[in-house]
């Protein structure tokens, strides 16, 4: 049954940072651009999605490890953010990662960063070696 009422708009019209009213006061997930994850409880937003988290942790996982950082209030520009999600507090702890200290996080981080930039200068000297040029800008230009 559809409504007829004009004076109400259809649900599917925000499809904005309005859509986030329903996330105030609720634990999100929210990824940004640089691939940093954080998990806090949203305060506050504005029209263009910056966001306000509340006892928020930025949480680094690497494999099937994972650590928290302490951020406490966390301002978000909202060009920054990539994905938002709600945590469903009833999964929350049924995570299959384990968790590390932050040593370890961070060496296993660092042999990521690594493993990843060797594997991305084999490949760049292979396309290269067949003709292709490469592109070693690897700054974000926005």
């Amino acid at each position: 049954m559809e409504n007829t009422d004009p004076s109400l708009l259809p649900s599917i019209i925000f499809t904005t940072a309005a859509q986030l009213v329903d996330c105030v006061d609720k634990k999100l997930l929210v990824v940004l651009r640089d691939g940093r994850k954080l998990i806090g409880i949203l305060r506050s937003f504005d029209q263009y999605a910056n966001l306000v988290l509340q006892d928020t942790i930025e949480r680094i996982i690497v494999e099937s490890m994972y650590s928290d950082i302490q951020r406490g209030v966390y301002i978000v520009r909202g060009e920054n953010v990539v994905l938002v999600g709600e945590i469903d507090p009833e999964k929350e702890n049924s995570i299959p990662l384990r968790e590390v200290s932050l040593d370890e996080i961070y060496a296993a981080q660092q042999d990521e960063i690594d493993n990843r930039r060797r594997r991305e200068l084999t490949k760049n000297s292979k396309l290269v070696d067949i003709g292709f040029s490469i592109d070693t800008q690897q700054e974000d230009m926005y």
